[in-house]
């Protein structure tokens, strides 16, 4: 369970208390674009255009998804790929690969994506899918964002080779794995053998919690990298003065434990641990009607917001953002 707030709390201190405090100095820059419309991350990405295998290591809320469609547009008009093939690993993240009016901002071209390629967004199980996969490769349109899971399962039933002379960009990097067991890096790995495609992955954080290795040492010397640190991202922020980070080691359960460092009165975000996770109760939906009736008493959902509204002890209302868990309070958000 991850905890992101203005203040969090050491194993030592009390409640609001950091261990670690760091300050910014708000130059702006990290939000600033140039004459191409690309902001200090993209930028550095976009020098690296030519090279056929990419890692992109950057921060959330850094452009990531537009540094890919500078990268894809670039190869797909003057490097010769046929196709650009953007795999995600879950639906909702598909809409940050919607249309961009790029050329708006100084760019040469727009980011397109016919909504029959967005198969986030399409209706149905993989099976079918998948057959949209090879009307894909089969057509003359350029871009198709699909699932992790629907990429696995085309190359699964089509072979690495069907994808020759396009591009296979991969959000969410972390998800890959060395590890035989795992198909999405064993697939990765035959098309870095095969070398006929370019790759360009894109993470936050290239390591996973379970230790295994992301790619294998050969498959990783093929990369060039990208960094752009937390810190870059940060301080070029405007009015972000100070972050402060802390730790709470807890023993049981963690939604039992929560509110002793869940302090109502600052703006929180709480992330639920994966399903899969040791942490997890395997019921997310459970845990978090429990987080709310620890809160206080719930009074509704917001008409304006969709949040749930929640009656703390003292009387203050929370508004709180359900956007994840639409099935929650009978369906309300």
């Amino acid at each position: 369970m991850t905890l992101n707030r203005q203040r969090h709390i050491s194993a030592e201190n009390t409640r609001g208390v950091p261990a670690v405090s760091v300050t910014y100095a708000r130059n702006g820059r990290s939000t600033k674009s140039n004459e191409l419309g690309m902001r200090p991350m993209q930028e550095r990405a976009y020098e690296k255009r030519g090279e056929p295998y990419l890692l992109i290591k950057s921060p959330p809320a850094s452009g990531k998804s537009r540094a890919l469609m500078f990268i894809a547009l670039d190869k797909l008009h003057n490097q010769g790929l046929k196709q650009a093939i953007i795999v995600v690993p879950e639906k909702t993240i598909g809409a940050s690969f919607n249309d961009e009016p790029l050329s708006q901002f100084g760019f040469f071209a727009d980011w397109r994506v016919p909504p029959k390629w967005n198969l986030c967004n399409a209706p149905g199980e993989d099976g079918g899918k998948i057959k949209s996969v090879k009307a894909f490769l089969d057509s003359d349109d350029q871009v198709l964002v699909c699932t992790h899971a629907t990429f696995r399962f085309a190359v699964d039933q089509f072979g690495v080779a069907a994808f020759d002379h396009r591009l296979i960009a991969v959000d969410e990097f972390h998800h890959v794995s060395a590890n035989p067991d795992n198909k999405l890096g064993v697939y990765l790995g035959q098309f870095i053998a095969r070398d006929q495609v370019h790759i360009v992955a894109m993470t936050g954080s290239y390591f996973r919690g379970d230790a295994e290795a992301v790619l294998a040492p050969q498959d990783e010397a093929r990369f060039d990298t990208i960094t752009y640190t937390y810190y870059e991202q940060l301080n070029g922020y405007e009015s972000l003065k100070q972050l402060d980070i802390g730790y709470y080691f807890y023993t049981g359960a963690y939604v039992d434990d929560l509110l002793k460092v869940l302090d109502p009165d600052e703006k929180t975000i709480v992330h639920i641990p994966n399903v899969n996770s040791r942490e997890s109760t395997r019921d997310k939906i459970r845990e978090v009607d429990h987080i709310l009736e620890e809160l206080g008493e719930w009074q509704g959902t917001d008409t304006a917001t969709g949040f749930q509204l929640v009656k703390t002890a003292s009387g203050r209302v929370l508004l709180i953002n359900m956007e994840n868990f639409p099935g929650i309070r009978g369906n309300q958000h």
